[in-house]
């Protein structure tokens, strides 16, 4: 799935570091940094 520069986040949810889902839409109406990193072990 293609991300683009300035457009919204798709929607996902994910684990944190103790193991609770945490979805996106968990923190609409706040201010947000998301890093997507294209691939493991190549420089980003």
């Amino acid at each position: 799935m293609p991300i683009q520069e300035g457009k919204a986040a798709p929607a996902f949810a994910l684990p944190d570091a103790n193991g609770k889902n945490v979805a996106l839409k968990d923190f609409k109406g706040k201010n947000v940094i998301v890093y997507f990193y294209p691939k493991d072990d190549t420089p980003g």
